[in-house]
Parts: structure tokens; sequence; C-alpha cells
């Protein structure tokens, strides 16, 4: 086990009642000269998994248990910025998890200045993304902060010794060594790893009772389309078919329909920032059809090339907000970018939900670039179509040179 150190008496937990942080109270009182620890829940959304999460941190050895919640600022400073940019993460991850841990490492350090704590704990293991997320993000706020990363250096090595742990010390688990899968659900998606998905080869058992928890298969959805229509402001979406909705509520809403018609699953094998593969595989049903809403609504309102600048910027915006940077100038920059480029980003996505697609049934702006009289092929009065000859002799210019040049040096 760790080496205790005397100078820490007072420990700040990020705590979701999951097997590593529940294990992580006892661990630290044994290993730290039974200090205080002080559980930190920020909620984002994870519904029921906070329900008697009180009772069983003062149970198993914390001071008291803060329940934070986070879940408005959540949406409209993290997931609507992020959605703006539409950034994804190697064309597949919509960051549900890494957008996540940035606005609860923040909530902690607030706490844990204000109950003078000596340190900041988390249970996120030495192979993940999430142990990066959370210390840089104390770091950004606290930079002379403790952290104490028990995976990094307990003697646990696997989660099977984790509910080993559990049981001696007569901690009540959810899970069991069979469906022991590694969970991370917020208000944006679901993620599960471990187990059969630990091999790239097996199947996801979509179908299996329990396995997903926001929505159905695609083979499960109905039989009939589903539409929905979105009305965004500036690329902020304010309204579902109509009617005005707050911000969480409105997630909340997509997540139902989405759900309903197996919107949003996506198997992945991806790169994690400690240089490993992973696969998981992600829930993400309101947040597709946002995704896919948004970027319709942005090819009639933004010009060509501002749309490919924000494309190629949208790579290293989802790299930062995978890799723990939100809070730094970098990506601040890239946010008033963005900002910019949504000015005119306003109007309706009317989109059509079938069995796990996302079909496109309509799109309307006031700022739309598209103009019908400009792109018709019938008779129009705005466009000589006899211009064209002089734009291609000049665009094509270079590869009419080199081809001549090219001709006169074989025939040498």
């Amino acid at each position: 086990m760790a080496k205790a150190k005397k100078d820490i008496k007072k420990v700040v937990l990020a705590y979701s009642g999951g097997l590593d942080t529940s294990i992580i109270i006892p661990w630290l009182k044994e290993n730290y000269n039974n200090c205080e620890v002080i559980a930190v829940s920020g909620d984002v959304g994870q519904g029921t998994e906070l329900d008697g999460l009180e009772e069983k941190a003062i149970k198993t050895g914390a001071s008291k248990l803060y329940i934070e919640d986070l879940k408005k600022e959540f949406v409209e400073e993290f997931i609507f910025p992020t959605v703006k940019a539409q950034a994804v993460y190697e064309n597949r991850y919509l960051l549900g998890t890494s957008f996540a841990r940035p606005i609860i490492a923040k909530r902690i350090v607030e706490i844990a200045k204000k109950e003078g704590a000596d340190a900041i704990c988390h249970g996120c293991t030495g192979k993940g993304n999430d142990q990066v997320r959370f210390e840089l993000t104390i770091k950004a706020f606290a930079p002379e902060m403790e952290i104490i990363a028990p995976w990094r250096i307990w003697d646990l090595k696997s989660r099977d010794q984790e509910i080993d742990y559990a049981e001696a010390h007569n901690i009540p688990l959810k899970i069991n060594r069979e469906t022991n899968y590694s969970k991370d659900k917020n208000l944006w998606h679901l993620s599960h790893e471990g187990l059969d998905l630990e091999n790239p080869a097996n199947e996801p058992q979509y179908e299996k009772p329990g396995f997903l928890e926001l929505g159905v298969s695609p083979i499960q959805a109905p039989d009939k389309p589903t539409y929905v229509t979105i009305h965004f402001e500036k690329g902020i979406p304010t309204a579902i078919d109509g009617k005005e909705m707050d911000s969480v509520a409105l997630v909340m809403k997509l997540n139902e329909l989405g759900g309903a018609n197996g919107i949003g699953l996506a198997d992945i094998v991806e790169n994690r920032l400690v240089g490993m593969k992973s696969r998981g595989v992600y829930e993400t049903p309101g947040g597709t059809i946002l995704y896919a809403a948004h970027e319709v609504l942005e090819t009639i309102t933004l010009d060509k090339a501002t749309q490919r600048m924000k494309q190629k910027l949208a790579i290293d915006f989802a790299d930062i907000v995978y890799n723990g940077q939100w809070y730094t100038p970098l990506r601040e920059a890239l946010s008033a970018f963005v900002d910019k480029t949504q000015e005119t980003v306003t109007g309706d996505v009317k989109l059509k939900l079938y069995k796990g697609n996302i079909i496109n049934a309509g799109v309307t702006s006031p700022y739309t670039l598209y103009s019908e009289e400009v792109a018709t092929f019938d008779e129009d009065h705005v466009y000589d179509q006899a211009d064209s000859a002089g734009f291609i002799n000049l665009f094509g210019l270079p590869i009419k040179v080199k081809a001549m040049l090219d001709a006169k040096r074989n025939n040498k």
C-alpha cells in the first residue's frame, strides 16, 4: 500500500459511488493516518446512480458528501460549445466523458479550497485518459494542491481484486463479477468498456436485455420513422418541434427520441492519450441527433472558406477536449473563432429518425446562402453560363502549361 503522509489530514475525493471510489474511502483512511475524507459528486446527469450516495459515502468512512448539481452548466458551457465546433474525436466519439471531467474537477477544487483540504484524490486508473483530465484541471485552478491517485500506488491490480477488497471491508456494490463492465454515464452519453468488449473481434450484445440503457438496438426500433424539428439560435439548440425548452430538458428529450429509434450507438477502437488503443461502446442518442442537425444547418449558413477552416479546426478542438485541455488559452481562442462563425447559424432542421439512421428531411434559415435562382437547372437570368469558360481556362492554366512543357521535353 501507499506510504502514509502525516501532513495530509483532510482529503477531498471525487466520488461516484462506483467500485473504485467506494473502496478508496477506507483505503485513504488506512494509508493516510485515518485522515478525514470529504466526498464530492458532480451531478452531470447520472440519474439514479446518485440515489443513496450520501448514506453509502458516510457508511464507508466519509465525513460528508457534497452532491453538486452541474447539469445546466455542463450542457451550456461544455456540451453546446463542443457541438458548435462540430468537434468529434477520431470521427466517431462525441466526447461524453471527456468534457464531463473538467467541470467536475473544477468544482472539486472549489470545495477543497473551501474545506481547507490538504489533497484531492481521484479514482482514475493509470492507463486511462481521465487521470489527465482531472489533474490538468486541478493544476489550472490549484497548482500547489497535492493529488492522490490510488491506482498508481496501491497494490490492487485488477477490478476483481477491488471487489475482493470491497467484500473484505463490507462495502456494498451494485455490480458483480459477471456484469462488471466499466461504465460512465451522464446526461450526454453512456460508455461501456471491459469484459468481452476488450476483444474487438466480439460483437457488442446490443439486443441482450440490460446492455443498452439509453435506448434500443436499431433492430428493435419501431418500423415507423419519427420526425423531429430542431430550432437553433446562433448555433445553440433552443426548441424541439416548435416548443422552446431549457438546455437540459432539450438534451433529455432528444435522448428519449433518439434512444427509442436506435440512434447514437458507436463501437470504437480509439487511441487513448496515454498511447494505447482501447475499445468502447458508446450510447449518445440525443447528441448524435444534435450533431447531425447542426451540421445540416451549417451547410446553408456558412460560406465555403469558413466551413472548410472550421472543419480543419474541429479536429484540433476535439483533441483538446479529449486530452483534458479545456481550461487552456488555445481552447478559449478556438471557441472564440467558433462563436464568430455561429452568428448566422440560426434556423430549423427537420430530421427523420429510423432504425439507427438520421435522414435529412429539410432545412431553412433566415441567413441561408443557398439561392434556388442561381442553382436551378431551369432558365435563369442571374448566371451567365458562358462565364465558366474563362474561369476554367484560368483555373486550369497550371495543368495546361505543365502538359505543354512536358510534351516539349519528351520530344527532345
